[in-house]
């Protein structure tokens, strides 16, 4: 398993993975060393994730290979079909897998999932509208949800 840290607008932000793909993608809540050279089968998963930063990406084309349960990943897979710039609500997402009673379970897997940003767990809001549970912070997905604002996207026409 390949590891490097790298600087991103929200902090310190640690990747794991190999050449079955990216494992892990979290950020960290304190100052490490960045990697001086970052590893060949993690290069284009740094290269987007600067991308999505400067505003040029909107989603992601990689290899991804967490670990997690089945059900884990039936959720997380539910996340990739959220759209950039859209919320949805733990009740929908639940509605959305097929069982309402199921929210607890499909909120305890959003908060497990480990590829911050790219299975964007963000995008997930209370019913409320409010921002609810976020393993980097209710800061971090605060500005993760403003910079994908349809708001800030403004027209070039």
């Amino acid at each position: 398993m390949e590891i490097c840290i790298i600087k991103s607008l929200l902090g310190f932000t640690k990747i794991t993975g190999d050449n079955d793909g990216v494992l892990s993608i979290i950020v960290l809540n304190s100052e490490e060393k960045v990697t001086d050279i970052i590893p060949d089968c993690l290069q284009d998963c740094v290269y987007q994730l600067q991308e999505y930063f400067e505003g040029t990406r909107k989603s992601f084309d990689l290899q991804l290979n967490p670990d997690g349960t089945d059900f884990q990943r039936k959720v997380w897979d539910a996340l990739l079909n959220i759209p950039y710039g859209k919320t949805v609500s733990y009740l929908d997402l639940s509605k959305q897998l097929g069982d309402v009673k199921a929210i607890r379970a499909v909120a305890n897997a959003n908060g497990k999932n480990p590829l911050w940003i790219v299975v964007p767990c963000h995008r997930v809001i209370g019913s409320d509208g409010s921002l609810t549970g976020y393993a980097g912070g209710l800061h971090r997905k605060k500005w993760l949800l403003d910079h994908e604002s349809p708001y800030k996207q403004q027209s070039l026409f």
